[in-house]
């Protein structure tokens, strides 16, 4: 294993609704699923209860969205887009009646019927098995970037969109946090205790602008190979069906719900365990 210098979290995203943009926070506390308390705590819904996000519909991307509250949990959102002034709505009771506004204003830009859904206690997370929150490195994100003229590191992070952005590591030094598909890798970031279950498999969202969802043609080629010819030495497990996967997907103990991490925090890699002494088995 490549030792850092040190592995410490240098940015902390949540999404309070999911697809939208992101909200940056200090800190932020672990919930009951081990995913970050609100992040992605709302979710779109179209007429057939299917998720409105950037794998189902491009329109997503051009929508602006800026969040305040006095906590992690949002209780407005301000919203535009390139055809609707900024506008304001009361996020506080989005899983009643009085969500009405607000779903008629994204139903407007969608050209359909849109619901907005909440689940305080754990949110809709991408993976409901490894439900905690992601983790990239800064250095990834650069070299990533670097795969793409004009694409910089910060739209790179918006079209990646992890939660957790270590720096202090070379590039794909995350992926020491994930084995083989029978294995689990424990680390810790400051006080809270993960186990690292697999590399993201990525979808057709970070190859779309995150501002207008143009997509960079060949992105999805250009990955892969770069991809395969980067790849470090701790990496390439049996994971790696195929090479469009990055980013680490965590769990966390029901041990450390409750419990919170910071900007700042040390990331400690611990001991590779077999996947059935974990929260997460085996497939």
């Amino acid at each position: 294993m490549h030792p850092p210098e040190s592995a410490t979290v240098e940015h902390l995203c949540i999404y309070p609704i999911k697809s939208l943009d992101a909200r940056p926070v200090e800190r932020v506390g672990i919930v009951t699923n081990g995913g970050l308390a609100g992040d992605r705590e709302y979710a779109l819904f179209d007429g057939d209860d299917d998720y409105v996000n950037g794998k189902n519909d491009p329109q997503i991307h051009p929508i602006r969205a800026t969040y305040d509250g006095e906590t992690v949990h949002a209780e407005t959102v301000t919203l535009s887009t390139p055809e609707q002034a900024s506008r304001q709505f009361d996020l506080t009771g989005a899983d009643s009646d009085s969500s009405g506004s607000l779903t008629d204003w994204l139903g407007e830009w969608f050209g359909y019927p849109v619901t907005l859904d909440r689940n305080r206690a754990g949110g809709f997370p991408d993976d409901t098995t490894a439900s905690g929150p992601t983790i990239i490195s800064e250095a990834t994100i650069d070299t990533v970037a670097g795969w793409f003229d004009g694409v910089e590191p910060d739209e790179m992070r918006r079209r990646l969109r992890p939660n957790i952005v270590i720096s202090g590591v070379p590039a794909f030094w995350e992926d020491q946090l994930f084995a083989d598909r029978d294995s689990r890798v424990r680390f810790s970031i400051g006080d809270v205790e993960f186990v690292g279950v697999n590399p993201c498999q990525r979808c057709v969202v970070p190859s779309r602008d995150p501002d207008t969802g143009e997509e960079i043609e060949g992105f999805n080629e250009t990955f892969i190979g770069q991809r395969r010819a980067t790849m470090p030495d701790w990496s390439g497990s049996d994971w790696f069906d195929h090479d469009f996967r990055l980013m680490v997907n965590t769990a966390v103990p029901e041990a450390s719900w409750g419990d919170s991490i910071a900007v700042g925090d040390e990331l400690t890699v611990g001991e590779t365990v077999p996947a059935d002494e974990t929260p997460v088995p085996a497939e």
